[in-house]
């Protein structure tokens, strides 16, 4: 119950401030339009469709999910957290709101990329559907933990791509090499190592997290 209403204070404040929300919608219509109008009438491949596809997410990412934790030490609100809910808590309500940002947001970039890109025709729905929810999950998870990470710090903004891109990295790669997959019409049966990596590295991700978010969030 403690998270949930953790999370809801993080919605509901997000709701008045508007800070990620916004930060997201700009840099997903900036990143479509320069990707647009760089293309042009010219025909792309599926794993260039692909590719540009998670690159739009990773970024999208970025600039929206690293206030999960700074926030709360710009109000001077972490300690009171710490005070009265135990680490698993925080970091579960804290994953939850990033985790519904991150899926609303990719089901924006989603429909925008598939009324823009006549290259962007999934043939394998179930395929890019199972990589949509795992790689959405990895994105939510490593984006918490290093926000956890980065909180503290001075130089935030240029501290959490540094440290996201090397993480994320495993994750966006086979991502692409799945959605390139959907697009091409691969068949689930010949794709199940790519989604092996996916599913493992969520798992060992959100493992990792609860085991070292206790030490991060009381340093």
């Amino acid at each position: 119950m403690k998270s949930y209403a953790l999370f809801q204070k993080d919605f509901h404040s997000e709701l008045r401030t508007r800070y990620a929300i916004n930060s997201l919608a700009m840099f997903i219509i900036v990143a479509i339009s320069v990707i647009l109008f760089s293309i042009g009438n010219e025909n792309i491949s599926p794993g260039l469709t692909g590719g540009l596809f998670w690159v739009v997410i990773f970024f999208s990412a970025m600039s929206g999910l690293s206030r999960a934790f700074v926030s709360e030490e710009e109000r001077g609100t972490s300690l009171t957290l710490q005070l009265i809910a135990s680490p698993a808590t925080v970091f579960t309500g804290k994953l939850l709101f990033n985790m519904i940002l991150v899926f609303l947001m990719n089901i924006i970039i989603t429909l925008l990329y598939s009324m823009l890109f006549a290259e962007f025709i999934i043939q394998n729905y179930l395929l890019f559907f199972l990589t949509f929810i795992f790689g959405n999950i990895g994105i939510a998870i490593s984006s918490t933990l290093i926000a956890a990470i980065i909180a503290k710090a001075g130089s935030k903004g240029t501290l959490y791509p540094v440290l996201s891109f090397p993480i994320l990295l495993p994750l966006i790669l086979t991502s692409v090499q799945l959605t390139s997959f959907s697009i091409d019409g691969i068949p689930i049966s010949e794709a199940v190592f790519e989604l092996a990596i996916v599913v493992c590295y969520d798992i060992i991700m959100i493992s990792a997290s609860y085991m070292l978010f206790d030490f991060i969030w009381k340093d």
